[in-house]
């Protein structure tokens, strides 16, 4: 009995299965109606009940995983329009969708960036723009992504800014660049679109102004807060790091505010905006973030959209139910619950009622159930009518708190101007007391200058004194030279002139020896002689008695011979005392001449050393003059590197696509360059051969990187209005004259490299780009009109096939994306 009692749970189990099938059945042919009328190839405005719808969607299910399957199929890479109005409503997808809905956004990053890529390669308008909002979209998820606690609208009080920003200043510094980042791609966007409206003379109350200008809807929301951001991050990081360290952002921020408030300003103006939005006013001047207490005259703007409904237009889909509440009310499930007395239940026809019928327990379940479900559904009722109640308040108390903000400015602008006037008074006392001080302090001022200029002039003496003593060594180090030499001839004479007394004392003792040898022979002969008078002496001894005569003559004789003997004797004393006198001056003069080259040799020593202290000094200023001559080289370098990167940045630039050129000027720029490139290498050589001197080389530097960077830029904007073949010959040669100039430069940088640097590889690249801009010249005299409309369709033509080669690999990576996702 009791499984008897379970066939009609379960039969109610299979109705409300098929009631689930039907309802998810509903919900996808209402979703993808509204996104095919959302999304639309018309260059109207997205209507906001279709967004609605969507964004109700997402609540319901939870995610975006059907926008993005129905999103997917959109050959998005086939129109502009198409793929502006998908940015737009996956912009508000994802301010106010589901909180899930970033993470299924995050899975299509790729392909959002893959359709960026593709519009920016194309001269479109609307490219240009879809280029743009794409890479806001992909920052805003990165974002995001990053920092989950901040949710994808930004609303965020200041306390979760705290707890998101935490206590370390790395963290701090790098989420200020991100929000730098994030509101720079907005004001990127916004700047474009409003800058397309005047060159097109659009009016903002004619639907094709109106398709550009509705998403800055969103644009003006996100920017309000972070706006915000930024000025509660810097007050932050002011108060952790000096003020120096900051100047980059405050100069970065200062930007920022003045493009805000040319943005916020012209907004407000437009008609299209007035009866959509209310924009804040942002104050005159940007805060003083130098001074901690103007945080308090901050106020924080606040954007208001007024709740009441403006009628749209009528379209196709005017007969469709009103969009569900974001708590939803199963009709189903309460109609399926309700009792109905006229049909009985499969089970109870076949079998009958259980017992005979319901018993009243049954009933009093019954009753209780649709009790129950009429109190939910009243619940419901009264809960939708509460949420738009609360609706209405939320924006009553918005519109209050902006007016609040309002007068609490204006009572913060009237204090400060207050307070000014009293520190304007306070400042001119204090001009009046502080003036006698600014004359003692200019007096100061001047002496120092007098004492500045005193010293200088006494280093500018000093150096007079240094050159002229370095010229007074010059010339005492050539005389001692000459000293060196009178010196080394004089000592070669002392030489010669000992030799010399050597030579002629040898003589001198010879001679005396010869004198002392005839002596003492004439001695030795003497002797014989006296022993042959002595003999005779004794025979006349013998012979004496013999006569007496004879005996008085020998004594005469002797006496003679004694006399001559003295004599001989004081002669030979006489020839050595000369002798030994001689010896004594010889010795007195070695004596002398040996002092005199110790004195020479010890002053040649002190010269040689002074001489070379003097040529150490001129090969340190030497060196130093060559140092200041490379650094002056490196600083010209680094600064025509800065030029050439500045050239190459304009090519890649989204501005920079509407500049154009003419092949003639192109030519003439190219030919300069050439004239500059010679001089290059011509100062290269002159400057390889005298290192201390580089005049030539910065001057051929400066002119070259000049001229360079404007031919790149003239190659890029006349590449714009060349055909396709040679606009990208003549962009790749355009990147290839930047890429070798800076290798050119990254060659003389470095004393290593600065030999093999050669700018040859320069001057062909833009003899390249020389002769495609003289093939570019127009060339209609020449050619005949039927020639000239020939070339124009197979330019045509060329340009048709390589776009729709483009729109095939898009379509082809879209159908693998959507294969990818469905999972078959």
């Amino acid at each position: 009995m009791n499984s008897i009692r379970q066939v009609p749970t379960r039969v109610k189990s299979r109705r409300t299965e098929a009631n689930l099938g039907a309802e998810r059945e509903h919900f996808d042919k209402q979703q993808l109606s509204s996104i095919s009328k959302a999304i639309t190839s018309a260059e109207t405005p997205v209507k906001e009940k279709h967004v609605r719808r969507i964004i109700l969607g997402t609540y319901r299910e939870k995610g975006a995983y059907t926008f993005w399957s129905y999103a997917l199929g959109f050959p998005l890479a086939s129109s502009s329009i198409l793929s502006w109005k998908f940015c737009s409503v996956l912009h508000k997808v994802l301010r106010d969708g589901h909180r899930n809905v970033l993470q299924d956004c995050m899975r299509h990053h790729t392909s959002l960036v893959e359709i960026g890529k593709l519009w920016s390669n194309l001269h479109d308008k609307y490219g240009q723009l879809v280029a743009l909002y794409t890479k806001l979209l992909c920052t805003k998820m990165e974002f995001h992504a990053k920092h989950s606690e901040i949710p994808p609208n930004l609303e965020a009080s200041d306390e979760l800014l705290e707890r998101t920003a935490g206590t370390d200043v790395n963290n701090v510094f790098q989420l200020t660049v991100e929000v730098f980042d994030y509101l720079d791609a907005e004001l990127r966007l916004a700047e474009t679109v409003i800058r397309q409206l005047n060159t097109s003379i659009a009016i903002s109350t004619l639907t094709s102004g109106q398709c550009r200008l509705a998403p800055l809807i969103q644009v003006v929301q996100d920017c309000s807060h972070l706006y915000h951001f930024t000025v509660k991050l810097l007050f932050k990081l002011h108060a952790c790091l000096p003020a120096d360290t900051l100047q980059g952002h405050r100069e970065r921020f200062h930007d920022q505010f003045h493009s805000l408030k040319t943005f916020f300003n012209r907004a407000r103006d437009m008609i299209y905006f007035k009866r959509l939005i209310q924009i804040p006013k942002l104050p005159d001047s940007p805060p003083n973030f130098l001074h901690a207490a103007s945080l308090a005259k901050h106020v924080k703007p606040v954007v208001v959209i007024p709740d009441e409904d403006y009628p749209e237009q009528p379209d196709d889909d005017e007969d469709e139910p009103e969009p569900e509440p974001l708590i939803e009310v199963s009709e189903v499930s309460t109609s399926s619950i309700q009792p109905q007395p006229q049909q009985l239940d499969i089970f109870d026809q076949t079998f009958g009622p259980p017992n005979g019928g319901f018993d009243d327990r049954d009933l009093q379940i019954e009753n209780m159930k649709r009790d129950l479900e009429l109190l939910r559904a009243e619940l419901e009722r009264v809960k939708l009518e509460a949420q738009r109640y609360i609706t209405q308040l939320k924006s009553q108390i918005n519109s209050l708190e902006a007016e609040l903000e309002e007068q609490r400015a204006q009572k913060q602008h009237a204090f400060v101007e207050n307070e000014q006037l009293r520190m304007e008074l306070e400042a001119t006392r204090r001009r009046n007391a502080e003036h006698e001080s600014t004359q003692v302090v200019f007096i100061e001022a001047e002496q120092r200058a007098q004492a500045t200029e005193q010293r200088y002039n006494k280093l500018k003496e000093k150096h007079t004194e240094l050159v002229s003593s370095h010229a007074e060594l010059l010339r005492r180090s050539a005389d001692t030279v000459k000293m060196l030499s009178a010196t080394q001839q004089t000592q070669d004479e002392v030489e010669r002139t000992k030799q010399q007394l050597a030579f002629e004392v040898d003589r001198i003792k010879q001679e005396a020896d010869m004198k002392l040898e005839e002596q003492k022979f004439e001695m030795e002969k003497l002797k014989r002689a006296l022993d042959e008078k002595m003999a005779e002496m004794m025979h006349i001894k013998g012979t004496l008695q013999s006569s007496e005569m004879t005996s008085g003559q020998m004594s005469s004789s002797m006496t003679a011979l004694q006399a001559e003997k003295e004599r001989l004797m004081r002669s030979v004393s006489e020839r050595e005392a000369e002798l030994s006198s001689l010896k004594q001056t010889a010795t007195l003069q070695q004596s002398s001449l040996l002092q005199e080259r110790e004195r020479s040799s010890r002053e040649m020593v002190e010269l040689q050393g002074k001489l070379q202290e003097k040529s150490s000094q001129e090969e340190q200023l030497k060196q130093r003059l060559l140092e200041e001559q490379f650094s002056l080289l490196q600083g010209t370098v680094s600064e025509a590197e800065n030029i050439i990167q500045d050239a190459v940045a304009k090519l890649d630039d989204p501005l920079h696509i509407r500049c154009t050129s003419s092949p003639d000027y192109l030519v003439s720029r190219a030919e300069a360059t050439l004239g500059s490139v010679d001089k290059v290498k011509k100062g290269h050589a002159d400057y390889l051969s005298n290192m201390g001197d580089a005049g030539g080389l910065l001057r051929a530097l400066t002119q070259f990187s000049h001229l360079a960077a404007d031919t790149i830029i003239n190659g890029s904007a006349t590449a714009h209005m060349a055909p396709t073949d040679h606009a990208d010959r003549l962009t790749e040669n355009c990147r290839g004259c930047a890429t070798e100039s800076l290798q050119f430069f990254k060659d003389l940088k470095t004393k290593t490299t600065l030999q093999r640097a050669d700018p040859a590889a320069i001057r062909v690249i833009v003899q390249k780009i020389l002769n495609l801009g003289q093939e570019l010249r127009p060339k209609g005299m020449d050619v005949r009109q039927d020639e000239l409309g020939d070339l124009v369709d197979k330019e045509m033509a060329a340009t048709s096939a390589a776009i729709e080669e483009a729109v095939r690999r898009i379509d082809e990576m879209m159908n693998q994306a959507r294969k990818d996702t469905s999972g078959s």
